[in-house]
Order: structure tokens, then sequence, then C-alpha cells
């Protein structure tokens, strides 16, 4: 999971907010792309999106207690050991200038109901029974997103995850089962156009993805397709994809053998996928 989550981050990071016309160009799957005006992603690089969702893959195989603490600590020494570009601008240079979890949570306003709660939620949703990924989810969620429409992105998409894990369902009506269990977001309804920056809206244009594809590769075109957030909705969507016996695993080699090969690229991704699905 982890290793499709970071290629759907780091192949969209080329993509992210970029003009329709360079979207519609470059969008082969033919290999990374250097994004045009956002020169600090390198091609093949993942962003915020990959590393705070390790933060969470980390505390979850830990076994750790599962508090808001622990993960603002996760969260910081996350940053810290590994400096990435990516983040928004106020939290980069938050994160930046704390030296510990404690100090995070004190100087934080997390009143935000963008998108950061819920493109590092994936690891929550291999949980084994819904309350338990709900609960979770809330608590990394708030220590960002306090607000009722950031909590709920963060727990759609964590529940994404575990419909196609545990295999609920046709992966087609993966929308219609989150919204019976948050009957508030709108879960089942399908997106169109570009997409914002609302933590609601690259949920819902990541499950519309989920549930009309039937192949990672199609999946990953169609993320990128929709232009703005890409990156936030092809982590999300290739992540609960990837848990899918139905969808067939063709992401293209060329992005996999891509995909960086730093202390905490591929290998490290690897072996911290095999410790979280044990888990499970």
């Amino acid at each position: 999971m982890l290793i499709e989550l970071a290629v759907g981050d780091a192949y969209g990071a080329g993509f992210e907010y970029a003009d329709p016309e360079f979207v519609k160009a470059h969008n082969t799957l033919g290999g990374y792309v250097q994004h045009p005006h956002h020169r600090g992603v390198l091609p093949g690089r993942y962003t915020d999106d990959t590393q705070m969702t390790l933060a969470i893959a980390e505390q979850l195989v830990s076994g750790e207690p599962w508090t808001g603490r622990a993960l603002a600590e996760r969260f910081v020494r996350g940053y810290h050991r590994d400096p990435r570009d990516g983040y928004a601008g106020r939290f980069h240079q938050l994160l930046s200038d704390v030296g510990d979890g404690a100090e995070l949570l004190a100087r934080i306003r997390p009143d935000s109901d963008k998108s950061g709660a819920a493109m590092r939620a994936a690891p929550l949703g291999l949980l084994p029974t819904v309350p338990e990924v709900l609960r979770h989810t809330e608590i990394q969620a708030r220590i960002t997103h306090d607000t009722p429409a950031g909590v709920g992105a963060a727990q759609a998409a964590a529940l994404a995850v575990h419909y196609c894990h545990f295999g609920l369902g046709p992966v087609s009506s993966v929308g219609q089962w989150i919204a019976r269990v948050l009957p508030d977001g709108g879960w089942d309804r399908p997106w169109q156009g570009k997409v914002g920056p609302k933590g609601w809206m690259s949920v819902r244009a990541a499950l519309t993805a989920l549930a009309g594809h039937d192949s990672l590769s199609a999946m990953l075109r169609a993320c990128v397709a929709y232009t703005g957030d890409v990156d936030t909705v092809a982590t999300i969507a290739l992540a609960a994809a990837s848990r899918a016996p139905s969808i067939t695993q063709d992401l293209p080699a060329v992005l996999l053998d891509g995909l960086e090969t730093g202390p905490y690229g591929q290998s490290y991704l690897r072996d911290l996928d095999t410790r979280l699905l044990a888990l499970s």
C-alpha cells in the first residue's frame, strides 16, 4: 500500500495545480514529470502526503498509545529527519521551527478543513473494525484539522482503505458504503472537474476514480486528469485500490523503479508496509 500511494503522490506532484494543457500533454504514465513551476520537488520524489502517512504508519506499528501528543512527535521527527518540500507554507515553517511534538501542539492553530488529515489517513483503514478506524482517524485529524469537514474527510479516506482491504463489497459501491457510515459528506456523489484545496474535494474525487476504474494505471491517469490538487487525490485513491483484489495492480515499471531510493524511499516503504500489513 505505501509504495502505491507514494507513486501516486510522486507522480501527481508533477501536475499539482498545473495548467490543464500541461496535464493533458504529459499525463501519459511514461515517467515522472518535473512540475513546470515547483522546482523544489524533483521527479520521483514524494511529498508531504507520503511523509505524514509514514508518521501515521510508524506510530501504528509501534504499538504505543494512540495519542495526539505521540502523533505530533512523529510528525515533527519525520520532517526533521528528512526535510522536504510539498507542505503548505505556514505548516512547513512551523515544522521547521518547532523542536518536538509538544511545541507543535502548543503553537498550531488546528482549524483547517483542507486535505492534510485525509492525505495521511490510509494506514488506519487497516484497523479491524469501523469504530476503531473512526476513533483513530479522528485523533490524528484533530491535531491539524480540528473541524467537522477536516475530520470527516480523513475518516472517509481511511474507510475507503478499510472497505477495500476487508472486501466489504464491490469497489464500485465504495462511496455508497461510506455515505451510510458518514451520512453528512456526500461521499456517494460523483466528482467532476478541477479539485480544490478542501479535504472533502480530494476525497470525493478519489472515491470517484476508485469506483470507476479497474486498474491502478487507469485510476492514476484519471486522478491526475481532474487537475488541481491531484497528488492528494492519487495518494488517497491508490492507497485504497492497492488493497482491492479486483483492481489490477499494473503501475508501470518506470514509475515503480523511478520512485526515490533514499533512506526513506522504496526499501523503507516496503519494509514498513510489511510490518503494517502484518497487523491486520
